[in-house]
């Protein structure tokens, strides 16, 4: 399930909730009940009501609450922007650099939906289609920055890099000490496998900084498209084709994000095999 659907399950879900818990609702299954129990032989317009006819239409009157509710756009992006925030925590995100890329995203984010409830018609439904596109896009930034969380803490690639080129350099001086050609042969595929390693603690060292300088050249990137989208709003009608091309552009950030975190974990999957 994609993180869009995903999302979308979970707000339908959380409107369905709010609607049963509304006073509304609330105060329709406690009418119902009472007029199940305690009204009883009664004629309504010629029609001998009978007591289960209560529960009917406390039924239709409940199910109609919960399909205004549900079908509400304005409830389901208030839903949707409360479980955006709550799924990606920085509080769950240990490295201060990308918390603070990450808490400016997310400012970029709320005046963006701020922008849309300001507009009605077909620039809402363009600027809504672009929030979830950017939606998506920080999605992928969060990610992101878990993985660079993900290497800084790891201590047994701390622990060798400080530690391998260490060990090379104890082999270098066993290999040119040693005569034996079996045993040099020996050493000789442990230096070389111990070279790899450094070359890939490297690569994986390399990884975190490249991670890091995308991260924040996507908040750049995040920030022009904000402004972007600020002015073509404030024109106040819809170019459908320039925002089409600002959705495509939105895609292709996420390809690349996407791409960075691909290579992080074959990166990491290196490593662990020559471990």
């Amino acid at each position: 399930m994609s993180i869009k659907e995903e999302t979308r399950r979970q707000v339908f879900t959380t409107l369905v909730t709010n609607a049963l818990l509304r006073w509304e609702s609330l105060a329709t299954i406690l009418v119902t009940a009472i007029l199940f129990l305690f009204v009883r032989d009664v004629n309504i317009a010629g029609i001998d009501w009978q007591p289960w006819f209560w529960l009917v239409l406390g039924g239709i009157a409940e199910a109609a609450l919960v399909i205004s509710t549900v079908t509400d756009p304005e409830e389901a992006q208030e839903v949707m922007s409360r479980e955006f925030e709550s799924r990606y925590d920085l509080g769950n995100i240990r490295n201060r650099v990308s918390r603070e890329r990450l808490k400016t995203a997310l400012e970029y984010r709320r005046n963006m939906l701020k922008l849309v409830r300001r507009h009605q018609g077909a620039m809402r439904l363009q600027l809504r289609d672009t929030l979830d596109a950017i939606n998506q896009w920080i999605a992928q930034m969060y990610e992101l920055a878990q993985h660079i969380d993900s290497f800084e803490s790891n201590e047994i690639v701390e622990r060798d890099i400080k530690e391998v080129p260490q060990k090379i350099e104890k082999v270098q001086i066993r290999l040119a000490r040693e005569q034996d050609d079996r045993v040099k042969s020996d050493l000789q595929n442990q230096l070389k496998l111990l070279e790899q390693q450094k070359r890939n603690l490297e690569d994986t060292r390399n990884s975190v900084k490249r991670a890091e300088i995308q991260l924040e050249s996507a908040l750049s990137s995040l920030g022009t498209m904000y402004a972007q989208i600020s002015l073509l709003g404030t024109k106040g009608e819809v170019d459908g084709t320039q925002m089409q091309r600002r959705r495509l552009e939105i895609q292709d950030e996420i390809a690349s994000l996407q791409d960075t975190i691909e290579a992080m974990d074959e990166v990491q999957r290196q490593s662990l095999r020559l471990r």
